[in-house]
């Protein structure tokens, strides 16, 4: 079995709480009394768009809030959108404890304004080496494309890499073209996981 020398790794889910996913978006409703319905059917649309970076924050606001007259703002929008992002301390820490011995890099499906405010204001630049965002490459996990970008950016085989991930969907996309994988219910467990294909700090 090879040895491994890269790790990909999920954000939202994993290494952090998810960006923009059900919970966050349900957070928003409340918060702003939208309606429910008419949001998600906007949202569900827009998507594809917002998360491969072919429309802005503002642009997806705008069609999926802001269609109608409402009693608040964009601006109080993004802050709170922001506000919802937390860290998952165990994860990130074991993340820096890797980061010295082992090529990482992100594989995440996430929009260009919420990828880029949490890679600023949790650091994960001292993390990771390489982001391959969906908002940046145009593409979607579990797209079977993304996990081959990735591994032709950082120029090592698929039995060298490992992918982490808290979703099933995604790891089978990754394992399709030859990743190994863990998939993530809690921060022991992924330490075990990971200790049983040799990845260790």
């Amino acid at each position: 079995m090879e040895k491994i020398r890269a790790l990909f790794w999920d954000v939202g889910g994993v290494v952090l709480t998810n960006a923009w996913d059900h919970e966050q978006r349900d957070a928003a409703v409340e918060h702003f009394l939208i309606d429910k319905s008419a949001f998600e059917a906007r949202h569900k649309e827009l998507v594809p768009l917002f998360e491969e970076g072919r429309i802005s924050l503002d642009e997806y606001l705008d069609r999926a809030v802001f269609y109608q007259s409402r009693t608040f703002s964009r601006e109080d929008v993004k802050r709170f959108m922001f506000s919802l992002s937390r860290p998952k301390p165990q994860v990130l820490e074991l993340v820096r404890q890797l980061s010295s011995k082992y090529l990482m890099a992100t594989i995440n499906n996430e929009s260009r304004e919420l990828n880029q405010y949490r890679i600023d204001n949790f650091a994960l630049t001292d993390c990771f080496e390489l982001f391959v965002s969906s908002c940046f490459v145009g593409m979607r996990k579990p797209d079977e494309r993304i996990y081959r970008l990735g591994l032709d950016l950082t120029q090592h085989a698929p039995g060298e890499c490992c992918f982490i991930d808290d979703r099933p969907g995604n790891i089978e996309g990754a394992a399709k073209v030859g990743l190994r994988t863990v998939l993530m219910k809690d921060a022991q467990q992924l330490r075990r996981d990971l200790a049983d294909l040799g990845v260790e700090p």
